[in-house]
């Protein structure tokens, strides 16, 4: 069985998929891109635009009824590897020890030209 997990505080899910499923005691959620609630990707930094990737992901965990702390897994796509340790840095301040699994992947292209996309796993308590 599955469970959708959706959130107006999140922009919205624009396509054949939910914000993310909760199955059995898992949480998965769909990578999120640096949108705005309005749906308006930001156009900042890359610590500003990671920074709206994360709120994006807490406010899904949260809607889920977990925090960060829950998380097991994270994978981070990036358009160049030269940002990834601002990225690594801001996803820092949001995930404490013991630290999620992760690995960060370079890809050509992402949704809307974005540059960092992050997706998650977490344990529900």
């Amino acid at each position: 069985m599955k469970t959708k997990i959706s959130t107006l505080k999140a922009p919205p899910a624009t396509g054949p998929f939910s914000h993310g499923i909760i199955a059995g005691n898992l949480i998965f959620t769909s990578g999120q891109i640096h949108l705005t609630g309005d749906g308006k990707l930001l156009d900042g930094t890359i610590e500003e635009k990671t920074t709206q990737v994360m709120k994006n992901l807490e406010a899904i965990l949260k809607e889920a009824g977990v925090t960060f702390k829950e998380v097991v897994k994270t994978t981070i796509y990036v358009t160049d590897m030269s940002i990834a340790g601002k990225v690594s840095q801001v996803y820092g301040t949001y995930v404490s020890e013991p630290f999620p699994a992760r690995e960060m992947i370079c890809v050509k292209e992402l949704p809307l030209k974005a540059e960092v996309e992050i997706s998650m796993v977490a344990v529900l308590p």
